[in-house]
């Protein structure tokens, strides 16, 4: 006699109800099992089945159903169960971190071939540039679900059941109807090819764009914020338009009078102005970063496409609340040119006072209205308006501007306060350049001039440079532990780098800093465009770090279009890889094709990928 047990593991979050089914073999009197748990309750017990819901707290728990027949024989399956509520935002916090630290299913002995793989795929009708978005326990149709939210470059958003195989699709929006504020002849903007109407003709992003930015979600209004870009092409000159939504989680409807078409000016004579005013131009403007959500106020931040002159680098804030209201604006280069905030789809970070941090990449700079190549702290908004409260510009911002060697190429991380040391408020920001910079958020720096009285060769006014660190970086550190994450690459595919681990500690004056050397590092060798990093956890215990390689994204990438591949790593060591999506036979694992600068998110026991034409959803296996 033995006992079977399906499923044998799994995540689930607190209060979630689960089916298991125990198989007997050689029961000959059909007696079936007893039900017992280390934790919550069975309700609907049967000879072989039985409804399981978690305790209202998180932890690890076993159940086991023994055998009645022989009392010796049973079987067990394990559940972590969490308390995470959800990843709302970019990169899951406000900070940036990259970090899940309530994760109790995912732990690095059971990530393997043989227990995690592949559960399911959510078809859709356009890439997914978006982090996907993960709310436990949401009502929809009187039931509740955990559900993940995904967005195309198709002008679509979709929400799916986050746990059901094969896969269930809730809501679709198509943000073009007239429902979502769209008009007749609108289409996603064609951005490849011969009839490209954005970029310079690399077709950067292909073959539409549409939502590149990654939402933002409200829990306390069950609102998800999205912008959307589309054009009718047919007049001369096409029109074009951009837009932020509010979509209802449960339906995919507008609302608070949403959707706002987006539009703003600001005085300046910089490149594309008229009459010393600089208006918003949707054609050219570029929303990459992620949108974030602070104090009632949605942020959103943009670039251009593939460099394409004019462009400068905006953020506007609007009221989560009422759309209708204009929003406050701010321009990296109002009298001059560029400065996009590109960060490779890193949203804006801020700190629990509610300043706002955000790299630029190459433009304009004078340290007084033109901040190209810079790190910038605003204030928050008070009286409508941002404030420039302080920067850092690198020595070197000519040298960097003129080999296009961003800065913010990708997105900065606001770090835990240390208990020691004398810069206790801490942001790390790593450029194409492949230097790590450390700062200290009550001083940022400003900038040294490597010319004359100056004559700076480094940036020594600020607490920590690591010049060549990184190869190249894309991407966004993750924090987790003590220990800061950074996946470089270097562009053009012929060369990369390893993901590369740097400990974050107290020298012996008790100041925090980074290893001058990386503490391990992958055996695997990133291409472009590298990786973002995300970390699960529980708490400090059970690290793994997963990243996408994303370098067969597609044209212009000379490793040309193929799967993106999971990757899952030790935290406590690099060179440990613990699994990825092509290990399995079969193609078991097989992602779909990769999109640029895409991010995995983790959350009860499973990890979400997005891809060219589909939902990709990975966990533990059943048995």
């Amino acid at each position: 006699m033995s006992v079977t047990l399906t499923p044998a593991r799994g995540g689930l979050v607190v209060t979630q109800s689960i089916t298991l089914a125990a198989s007997v073999a050689n029961d000959s009197q059909g007696l079936g099992v007893t039900w017992s748990a280390t934790g919550g309750a069975f309700t609907n017990q049967a000879a072989t089945t039985a409804v399981y819901t978690a305790p209202p707290t998180a932890g690890t728990f076993t159940i086991t159903a023994t055998s009645k027949a022989d009392t010796t024989k049973g079987a067990s399956a394990t559940f972590g169960v969490t308390d995470l509520a959800g990843v709302f935002t970019w990169h899951n916090d406000l900070a940036r971190t990259g970090q899940n630290l309530q994760e109790f299913a995912l732990t690095p002995s059971l990530v393997k071939t043989a227990m995690f793989g592949k559960l399911f795929s959510c078809a859709v009708d356009g890439a997914v540039y978006v982090q996907p978005l993960w709310v436990a326990n949401l009502t929809l149709n009187a039931a509740k679900r955990n559900v993940v939210f995904a967005a195309t470059q198709h002008d679509s958003v979709y929400a799916f059941d986050a746990d059901a195989n094969p896969c269930a699709m809730l809501w679709h929006a198509n943000l073009l109807d007239p429902a979502h504020g769209g008009t007749a002849g609108e289409t996603p903007v064609p951005s490849s090819g011969g009839g490209a109407l954005v970029g310079n003709g690399f077709g950067d992003i292909n073959p539409e764009v549409a939502v590149t930015g990654t939402p933002v979600i409200d829990p306390n209004s069950n609102t998800l914020y999205v912008v959307s870009k589309s054009v009718i092409a047919s007049p001369t000159p096409p029109i074009f338009f951009q837009r932020l939504h509010a979509l209802d989680l449960a339906t995919g409807n507008e609302q608070f009078s949403g959707p706002a078409a987006i539009a703003a000016s600001v005085a300046g004579t910089g490149d594309g102005s008229s009459g010393s005013t600089l208006s918003f131009d949707a054609q050219s403007q570029n929303q990459r970063p992620g949108l974030a959500l602070f104090g009632g106020n949605v942020y959103i931040a943009w670039a251009s496409h593939e460099d394409a002159f004019p462009y400068h680098g905006w953020v506007l804030a609007y009221n989560a609340a009422n759309l209708t209201l204009p929003p406050v604006v701010f321009n990296t280069t109002p009298n001059g040119g560029l400065g996009g905030i590109w960060m490779s789809a890193a949203a804006p970070a801020f700190d629990t006072s509610g300043n706002l941090y955000f790299a630029t990449g190459n433009g304009s700079f004078n340290g007084t209205d033109e901040f190209g190549d810079s790190v910038l702290k605003l204030s928050p908004l008070s009286g409508g308006n941002f404030t420039v409260l302080d920067y850092f510009t690198p020595f070197n911002q000519a040298s960097l501007s003129a080999i296009d060697g961003d800065l913010g190429a990708g997105g900065s991380v606001v770090l835990p306060d240390p208990t020691t040391g004398t810069h206790r408020q801490l942001l790390v920001q790593v450029g194409k350049d492949g230097t790590i910079y450390l700062l200290d958020r009550s001083n940022l720096g400003k900038y040294c001039d490597p010319n004359p009285p100056s004559n700076c060769s480094s940036d020594t006014q600020i607490v920590q440079e690591l010049p060549n660190a990184i190869n190249g970086m894309w991407g966004t550190p993750a924090y987790w532990n003590g220990t800061l994450y950074f996946g470089g690459a270097q562009i053009g595919g012929t060369s990369g780098d390893s993901l590369k681990a740097f400990s974050f500690s107290a020298d012996a004056s008790g100041q925090f800093l980074l290893s001058t050397s990386p503490t391990s590092m992958s055996l695997h060798v990133f291409n472009f465009s590298g990786p973002t990093p995300s970390v699960s956890a529980n708490g400090t215990s059970n690290g793994i770090v997963w990243v996408l390689d994303n370098s067969q994204y597609g044209p212009p990438t000379p490793n040309g279009s193929g799967p993106t591949v999971l990757h899952a790593y030790d935290a406590a060591n690099l060179s440990n890889e613990l699994w990825n999506s092509s290990q399995a036979a079969n193609n078991r694992d097989l992602a779909g094709n990769a999109v640029k600068f895409t991010v995995p998110t983790v959350a009860n026991g499973k990890v979400y990928v997005g891809t060219r034409t589909e939902l990709d959803v990975y966990g533990l296996l059943p048995n």
